[in-house]
């Protein structure tokens, strides 16, 4: 029988041992794993977001290119002349104000008037082929279209008459019928305004002058 002793097996074990030992790869925690999902899913909206952005930037900037400038005359340009802020007052001492804005790409001009104790109305002046309409929404509820004559001359007064009436319970409820508008320079404006009602008119004067 062959004996050994507790040095001799120590020995034999150390031959049986390879001599490197593999270690297997770390596995996946779990927790990593659903990191990066997180992260995926946080940087998926933000790539749709950029999508939608360049989608809609060209959108908004064509309807300006494809808008020329508004059609204009002479005429209608003493009228354009008007924007800005005016205090006036009537021969019997009513005060008003008035402001005057472009509108819709530079082919309406927006008159916002307040005169004496009436209500705020506002009036629209706009070009219909070769002639200046005007509309005038009255606080008496309706709305009278007046007209110039055609093509008429850039010389500080244009004359408006009636056309036409919308919002009216009858043909002869009281409504504007005329209006003279008169510029005698760049700061001063006079306005005469023509009301019918049933057959009876009246006329009111309004003087402005320009503040800003």
């Amino acid at each position: 029988m062959t004996s050994f002793s507790p040095l001799d097996f120590r020995a034999r074990l150390r031959q049986t041992l390879p001599y490197q030992v593999l270690l297997p790869a770390r596995p996946l925690r779990p927790h990593c794993l659903a990191h990066n999902l997180k992260e995926a899913s946080m940087f998926r909206p933000r790539i749709l977001f950029a999508l939608v952005l360049f989608a809609f930037v060209p959108a908004f900037a064509v309807p300006q290119e494809m808008h020329p400038a508004a059609r204009t005359t002479p005429a209608f340009d003493q009228i354009k002349s008007l924007v800005g802020h005016w205090e006036g007052s009537t021969p019997d001492g009513k005060k008003g104000q008035a402001s005057y804005e472009l509108i819709s790409n530079g082919s309406v001009v927006m008159e916002r008037m307040h005169a004496g104790n009436e209500p705020e109305m506002i009036t629209m002046y706009s070009l219909d082929s070769d002639r200046i309409l005007v509309t005038h929404y009255c606080s008496a509820g309706n709305q009278p279209t007046m007209q110039t004559a055609a093509s008429p001359a850039a010389n500080g007064k244009l004359d408006f008459t009636f056309l036409r009436l919308a919002g009216a319970k009858s043909p002869d409820e009281g409504h504007m019928v005329s209006l003279s508008v008169s510029l005698p320079d760049k700061n001063h404006l006079n306005q005469v305004w023509t009301f019918d009602d049933h057959g009876k008119t009246m006329t009111e004067n309004l003087s402005f002058t320009r503040k800003s």
